[in-house]
């Protein structure tokens, strides 16, 4: 009996032996589906982007942002290349080419020239979740373009040219129609720089019409031709070949100015100013990484690095409470203007531009 007992015993034991081999304790089963899929806990950053092998193609003013384009690289794996071109010349090129996305992205610029590619059908959609605190008047509502900042313009001045021929350094845009500065200032092409049709759209807003195209003819007096690239104005003043530039002002421009003895003027009547675009290309083979890249800019780390490389007045910046370098901008000068007419007046105004100074074409 006794061996009956322990044969039952040892069987019993057995068999739980082999039931908790299946069946772990609950605590080890609930270890085991951690170690295979890591669950995020509720609120943790979504898993990263993986662009790696990815090439993001970039038409850009400038080449100034490439530690932005780097860090972004460095965060997705995506590689970027660019290409600096200014916003007429964008919009020229794709119509030249039938339409055809030249980039994935644009990437700065006149607000203008990327109202008026929304309007020939050349950009794609997306509605960043970043974007919710930019004010309605800095992107589109419908979702094609946003702004990145805003460019202001005002003067280079050389004032070692100006005494050598007796003159004062301007302070006012009715100083620049004055006829003794007649050949002493450059300025570019309003058909090609985004800037510069602000300069014009701006002074319309800021003296109506007829008074702003009287004003244009006396201007236009004074300049011998007009430069092909934004940054033309600011160069050859640098380079000693004119006395005053009109130009966009930014850390760069100061920096120039304080190294050559130059002065940096704003003008008394009003500041112009155009928000600068950005917009990604339809049917583009990146716009995937194009509208991701768009959510990182605007991300509030990425603004501020923006901002530095931007070298911007706190206040040019987009979103609440980015700050940047402080140009010493008088935020009061800055001239009311009708950002709803900017694309939609861009070709009368250019083509009325075009047919006034059209034998000073550079």
């Amino acid at each position: 009996m006794k061996k009956v007992k322990l044969l039952i015993f040892s069987a019993i034991l057995i068999l739980s032996l082999a039931a908790c081999g299946n069946n772990p304790p609950a605590d080890q089963n609930a270890e085991l589906p951690k170690q295979e899929t890591p669950e995020k806990p509720a609120g943790e950053t979504p898993e990263k982007i993986d662009f790696t092998g990815r090439t993001l193609n970039v038409v850009t003013t400038s080449a100034d942002y490439v530690p932005l384009f780097e860090k972004f690289t460095a965060e997705t794996g995506a590689k970027v290349e660019f290409l600096s071109m200014s916003s007429g010349e964008v919009i020229s090129r794709i119509k030249a080419e039938g339409g055809n996305p030249m980039a994935d992205l644009w990437f700065g610029g006149g607000i203008d020239a990327f109202m008026q590619a929304k309007t020939d059908g050349i950009l794609e959609q997306h509605f960043s979740p970043e974007a919710e605190t930019v004010p309605a008047e800095y992107k589109d509502a419908d979702g094609y373009w946003l702004s990145k900042g805003i460019t202001v313009v005002g003067f280079m001045v050389n004032p070692a040219i100006l005494e050598s021929k007796n003159l004062e350094v301007p302070k006012s845009w009715s100083d620049l129609a004055k006829p003794e500065y007649k050949d002493e200032i450059i300025m570019s092409n309003p058909l090609i720089s985004g800037t510069n049709y602000a300069v014009v759209k701006g002074l319309i807003d800021l003296y109506g019409e007829e008074e702003a195209w009287d004003y244009f003819s006396k201007l236009n007096a004074n300049i011998p031709f007009y430069g092909k690239r934004g940054g033309d104005p600011q160069e050859k003043v640098t380079a000693g070949e004119f006395a005053i530039g009109i130009i966009p002002v930014s850390k760069g421009p100061f920096d120039i100015a304080k190294e050559n003895g130059f002065e940096i003027i704003w003008p008394e009547e009003g500041i112009p100013w155009v928000p600068e675009g950005v917009a990604i290309f339809k049917n583009s083979k990146g716009a995937d990484v194009a509208k991701a890249f768009v959510d990182f800019m605007l991300k509030d780390e990425n603004q501020e690095l923006l901002s530095e490389l931007d070298g911007k007045d706190g206040a040019q910046m987009i979103k609440p409470g980015i700050k940047g370098y402080e140009t010493g901008l008088p935020k009061d000068k800055l001239i009311v203007q009708d950002l709803s007419t900017f694309g939609t007046l861009r070709e009368e105004i250019l083509n009325k531009w075009q047919e006034l100074t059209k034998d000073k074409e550079n």
